[in-house]
Parts: structure tokens; C-alpha cells; sequence
């Protein structure tokens, strides 16, 4: 069975002129007019002068926000060098006083709920409160600026207390999912020295319970900095840490009321420690600064997220993946931000959609990967069942949503929808290419270039090109890049990162086509690119092709070198529950490849797994399968402990010694 298709970049909603000039992006336009004399028809004309005129828009966005700094700026930056360039490097600012300025206290900040926890609202004046309190026990604990807290915590309430009461100090912060198991922590933390650490007892997802004590206190024994723990009895209400390093229980750590200070920073001085995923070697502990991602979320989120402080903005994150830190910043701009802990599709994937209701979501942020698999579920139209009135805009990230995905939540969520799929990564802890209110919607296609971002195409000689699919880079500086890697005091692992490839441009290691609509369609990571008779196309195209057999539940591809200059390309599919792989559904997958591709793009062989390996942020693993199928031992080429499922690759190392078998 086939299912519906749609050609990419049709068109499929165009914002009112109402809507449009109810817009943050329309009011900054209409300041720029009246406050710089500068006067912008459309939005990519808004973008050009962005990027032309670097230091004038950023400047722009610095007064248009009224940043408060301690001590002026007087260079907004310091040289168009990457990497090396500074921003605003003669300012001192505090992230956290930017989250707690003119609010209404009564008003919510934060609505949460979880597999253990009902629904809750939290106004501005308890999180001003909790974070006061945190703040004067770390504090108590000996954290000073430039000191290192981590957190092995859910997605819950306190966590968001914690970074805030953290940042607030001029301390580092870096957080992983508890479900992120022992080494993967180990990893992350171990490289960073901390001082202090934040935990739950454990977490409950898909109806089970998973106790994490007796993970703390191993990964508690590789940290031999490490002084302290604040501990939150999540799973149980009053849980043994006994065994952990000089125990404060969250309600000791939030009971001293307070009032909240700032610690100035530089504006180049670290906020927090993002991690990559770590597939393929220990993680890299990236660097980003107070100041930068300061002034891209508020960016980003207000004129690129249309958010304001009626919005209710959600995104399904845990705290291992860039989306949390990106999800907090939606507090930047006055909004409601929403969490929630547990599965996505627990008990079924109504969840989600019934929550959106409770909560009057208007944003809804959410991975590609789930709108697909909402996708084939038999008659399921959420608009139908749940009341999502509220509901403007629907946001997509983790690997391109399909065309398809584009139309499903047109004729299945809500005609009048504003769909933004978003692509970026924790290397910026943003967007490069993204959403805008007053842009129309095309099926498969992001709406633009972010404001700031110089991003191009470049062909394999560093050329830019249009209409034509290539490495996406940046040839400009951007505040939220890393200010540096942690423990590479030359700079060399990062330059290896990004730099490698076209000196001085950021090679983003994404496959980009920017249309001459000026919008843009991402392809997946260009290494995993398939190359069939010198024609190279992304595995995304594939899998969009593959997403039209109904029997299939997921797939997943590698272009294989076989030692003589060819290569075969074996496609793994899982199949829905009781789905078989027959000849049948094969010859339906190849037409579909055929058709939606090209011939040369069928698969060498289909093969059905069961299962496929996936990282804890939910993005398939690509180049270590190609690797193990190259016949290199699994331990050098995939880190296990970044994998949600590590018995899947179980199937592929029996594949790769002998695929008849596996």
C-alpha cells in the first residue's frame, strides 16, 4: 500500500495581512524604519542587509532588546575571522537577568507534567523565588564564577530552576538525560571537572520505572572534582542517597527565600557545555557564551518563533538534547514555556495532541520523526478529537520533515497552521534555517535563512550556487558558535570540526539546496550521502520515499565501498507491528525508490531488522552502521552508551560477517 503524495514546494498556507502585521518580526521592521531609517519590502531583503551588514543588524538586535549590561560595549565585533571573532567583547551581561525582567509574577512561566506528575503551572514569582533560594545554596556550596554544575536530571521544573540559579552565578552549566546510561555520562562529565552535581533518584517512561541511584553513584566515583549533589526525590518520594557525595534534597536547597543577584560576565565567557551525540568517539564538550546565545534565542525565538508573552510554547526535548536549552529560551521573550517527561507515545501517540489541549499550546515543537509516525496511524486526525483553538504553529526539527508530513497536519491538525521545519544543531544550540510568520509555507521546504546566519550552498569547490544541493555553510561569524572546545587549547579539534574543509568557512556537515524562492530543503548529513553512478543524493530522500509503503515503520540506508571503486547500498527497514517483509512490499519499496529518486538509487538488497540504532536524541546512525558493515570492530566505532538502544546493532554485526544470516 502506497500513501498519499505531494510535490515538494507546493504551496500550502499564506499568512493574512492581519496576521502578518501582528507579527514581532513586522514590529522590528517597522522599528528599524523608524529608529535607522532603514525600510525592508520582504523578508530575504531583510536578510540581505543582515548579513551584508553584520555588525549594524546585531547592533540592531542589542538595542531593538535593551540589553542591559553592567559595563558598555564598544566593538560589536571584533574581526570577520573564523574562527576567532568576538562579540561585544567589552560588555558584561548576566543571561539569567534578562529571564526575570518586567514580568507580571502572577503570570505563568512554566506549565509541566510527566508520567509521574499531573499537570502543573508555575508563576513567574515561585520560579524568581526557587532560583533566589537555589542560588544561595549553591552559593553556600562554594560555586563561584567559571565553576562547572552538572545535571543528570528529567525534564521537569527544578532542572530549569537549576540552570537559571546556575547561570545567574556566572557558573558553567551541562546537563544529560537520566537516561543517558553510566559511561555516556561519565564522558560528558569527566571532561569538565565539576564541582557540583544536580540529580533525580530516577524517571518513569512508557509506564516503567528505571531507579538511577545506583548510576549516580557510579558515575559520582569518575568525579574526582566533584564536591557536592542536590538531589530531587522524582521517583520516590523519599529515595536512599546515602551513598551519594554530601546530599542537599531539593526542598533543603529552595527553602532559604532571597533575593536574586547577577554575576556580570563577558559577554564571551561560557554559559553552558553542549555535548554531540558521541557516536563514533568520546562527545565534544561544546562551548557557548553567556552573551552569544543571549542574543540568537531572543533572536531566533522572537521573530523566527513569533513568541510573545501570550505564547504557550512547547517542544518534546529531554535535557540530553540542544531543544531543552533552546526550549528555556523561550523565557527570554516573556512566553510560557512547556515541559514534559516521559514517551511521547505512551500510552499511544494521542498523548501529545490531548496535552496540547490541556495546556492551550500555541507552539508545538516536536521531531519530524513523530509527525511521520503519526502519519500511519490508520484514520488518526487530531483535529478532530482535541480542541487546538489555541494552536498557531506547529515546529519540526531532528531530520527534514517529508512534504507529506507538511500536508498530514494541513489535513489532519488544522487548516489555518503555521508549519515551520527547522534545521540546525548543538554546535550553535539554534537554527540556521528556519521558520517566519509572514513567509508562506511550502510542502518539504523551510521558509528561510535565519537573520545573521550568511548561510550558503557550496558546490565541492566553494562556489554558491542556486537550485542546486550542496554543503551547507556559514561564511560569516555568528554569536551563538562555540567560543571554544573544552580541554583544546589550541583549537585544534574544533578547527577539525568545521574548519577543515574550506578555510575559514563552517562547514555545517548538513546537504543543502537553497531554492530561487530563497527557501531551503535539507537533505541529511552530507557524509552519509549516497553516491550511485556519480549521482549523489541524501538519505532523506530515500526515506521519504520509503515512508510511503504503509508497512513500513522506519528504514535506514548506507552506501557501502566494496574496495574497487563501487559500492553497494543495502536499506534496512523495520516493519509495523505484525508486518512482513514479503516480495510484495519489496517490489513497492524499489518503485517507490525508482520513481521518487531514480533506478540507480534502488537498493543493492532489503533487509528487514529489528530494530534500528538510534542515539538518545532519536537520530539514526548512519555512518557507524556504514562502518561496521566496512568490517571495523564496533567498539571503535560506535560510543554504546549514546545509543537508546544498544542491542540493535546485535543484527548488523552479524550482517556484516554474513547477511544471508543476520
Amino acid at each position: 500500500m502506497i500513501l498519499s503524495e505531494i510535490k515538494e514546494g507546493t504551496l500550502l498556507w499564506e499568512p493574512t495581512e492581519k496576521r502578518k502585521k501582528q507579527s514581532q518580526i513586522y514590529d522590528y521592521m517597522n522599528w528599524l524604519s523608524e529608529h535607522k531609517n532603514l525600510n525592508f519590502s520582504d523578508y530575504h531583503s531583510l536578510w540581505k542587509w543582515s548579513v551584508d551588514e553584520l555588525e549594524k543588524f546585531w547592533e540592531s538586535i542589542w538595542e531593538y532588546f535593551d540589553i542591559q549590561a553592567k559595563d558598555p560595549y564598544e566593538t560589536v565585533l571584533t574581526s570577520h575571522q573564523m574562527p576567532g571573532a568576538r562579540w561585544f567583547p567589552e560588555a558584561t551581561i548576566n543571561y539569567t537577568e534578562h529571564i526575570f525582567r518586567d514580568r507580571d509574577k502572577r503570570q505563568p512561566a512554566i506549565i509541566h507534567s510527566s508520567e509521574l506528575r499531573q499537570t502543573q503551572e508555575v508563576t513567574w514569582q515561585k520560579l524568581y523565588r526557587d532560583t533566589a533560594a537555589l542560588q544561595q545554596t549553591l552559593k553556600n556550596l562554594g560555586v563561584t564564577k567559571g565553576d562547572r554544575v552538572v545535571a543528570y536530571v528529567a525534564n521537569i521544573y527544578e532542572s530549569v530552576v537549576a540552570f537559571l540559579a546556575t547561570a545567574s552565578l556566572g557558573a558553567v552549566w551541562s546537563s544529560a538525560s537520566p537516561d543517558f546510561g553510566t559511561q555516556s555520562v561519565i564522558d560528558r562529565f569527566k571532561q569538565i571537572e565539576p564541582k557540583v552535581m544536580v540529580t533525580v533518584d530516577g524517571y518513569r517512561y512508557g509506564g516503567k520505572v528505571f531507579d538511577r541511584i545506583d548510576v549516580v553513584e557510579n558515575i559520582q566515583s569518575e568525579l574526582p572534582t566533584l564536591e557536592a549533589t542536590i538531589a530531587i526525590p522524582y521517583l520516590n518520594e523519599h529515595p536512599d542517597t546515602a551513598r551519594l557525595k554530601n546530599v542537599t534534597l531539593w526542598d533543603d536547597a529552595v527553602a532559604e527565600s532571597g533575593t536574586l543577584t547577577y554575576e556580570h560576565v563577558h559577554f564571551n565567557d561560557p554559559l553552558w557545555v553542549l555535548f554531540s551525540s558521541g557516536t563514533t568517539g568520546k562527545p565534544k564538550p561544546i562551548v557557548q557564551s553567556q552573551g552569544g546565545i543571549l542574543l540568537e534565542h531572543l533572536k531566533a525565538l522572537t521573530f523566527h518563533g513569533d513568541l510573545g508573552k501570550d505564547d504557550r510554547f512547547f517542544w518534546f526535548t529531554t535535557t540530553g538534547w540542544m531543544m531543552w536549552n533552546f526550549l528555556v529560551g523561550g523565557l527570554l521573550t516573556g512566553s510560557t514555556i512547556i515541559l514534559y517527561d516521559g514517551n511521547p507515545g505512551y500510552p499511544d501517540k494521542r498523548m501529545l495532541w490531548q496535552f496540547a489541549q490541556d495546556t492551550k499550546m500555541t507552539v508545538f515543537g516536536t521531531s519530524a520523526s513523530y509527525i511521520t509516525s503519526c502519519m500511519k496511524e490508520d484514520g488518526f486526525k487530531p483535529g478532530d478529537e482535541f480542541d487546538l483553538s489555541h494552536l498557531e504553529n506547529i515546529s519540526s526539527t531532528g531530520s527534514p520533515l517529508p512534504p507529506e508530513g507538511f500536508q498530514w497536519c494541513y489535513d489532519n491538525v488544522k487548516k489555518d497552521l503555521w508549519i515551520a521545519s527547522v534545521s540546525g544543531g548543538t554546535d550553535v544550540c539554534t537554527a540556521f534555517t528556519l521558520g517566519s510568520p509572514i513567509l508562506p509555507v511550502y510542502a518539504g521546504e523551510l521558509q528561510c535563512r535565519g537573520l545573521g546566519a550568511k548561510i550558503e550552498s557550496y558546490d565541492d569547490e566553494g562556489n554558491p550556487q542556486i537550485e542546486e544541493v550542496g554543503e551547507l555553510v556559514l561564511t560569516e561569524p555568528f554569536p551563538s558558535m562555540p567560543i571554544y572546545f573544552w580541554n583544546d587549547p589550541d583549537g585544534s579539534r574544533m578547527h577539525d570540526s568545521y574548519f577543515d574543509v574550506f578555510p575559514g568557512i563552517w562547514r555545517h556537515g548538513d546537504y543543502l539546496k537553497i531554492t530561487d524562492r530563497h527557501t531551503c530543503v535539507i537533505y541529511g548529513r552530507s557524509d552519509a550521502t549516497i553516491n550511485r553512478g556519480g549521482i549523489r543524493i541524501g538519505t532523506s530522500e530515500i526515506y521519504r520515499a520509503v515512508d510511503h509503503v504503509s508497512e513500513v515503520h522506519d528504514s535506514l540506508i548506507v552506501d557501502v565501498p566494496n574496495g574497487n571503486g563501487e559500492s553497494y547500498t543495502p536499506l534496512f527497514v523495520l516493519m509495523k507491528d505484525g508486518k512482513k517483509l514479503n516480495d510484495d512490499v519489496k517490489k513497492t519499496i524499489k518503485s517507490q525508490i525508482r520513481t521518487h529518486c531514480s533506478p540507480r538509487h534502488v537498493p543493492s538488497g532489503i533487509y528487514e531488522a529489528p530494530d534500528l540504532p538510534k542515539t538518545l536524541n532519536g537520530k539514526k546512525l548512519e555512518i557507524p552502521i556504514k562502518k561496521i558493515l566496512m568490517g571495523k570492530p564496533v567498539h571503535d566505532v560506535v560510543n554504546q552508551g549514546s545509543l537508546s538502544n544498544q542491542d540493535s546493532l546485535d543484527y548488523f554485526v552479524r550482517f556484516a560477517e554474513e547477511p544471508t544470516k543476520a
